[in-house]
């Protein structure tokens, strides 16, 4: 059996510990963009900043959570 098979959730957040839970992605990355722009008040260098941000959530907030459910709903099916 895969380690994975016997798994109560396949929401990947239930695993996760209280500072990498989806709010405090999305405080950290509003954070960030905010601080970058008070600090260096370049617009560019704060929008290469926020694009980066924005990658970054769409990786950890949906990408990474549906392939862990994918992932885990397949090994118990085997």
């Amino acid at each position: 059996m895969t380690e994975f098979s016997n798994l109560e959730s396949s929401n990947i957040w239930d695993y996760k510990p209280k500072w990498c839970q989806p709010w405090s992605i999305l405080l950290t990355g509003i954070f960030l963009s905010v601080a970058s722009w008070f600090t260096i008040h370049i617009i560019w260098l704060t929008a290469i900043v926020s694009t980066l941000i924005i990658v970054w959530w769409v990786y950890f907030l949906i990408l990474y959570p549906q392939m862990f459910k994918e992932y885990v709903e397949s090994q118990r099916q085997v």
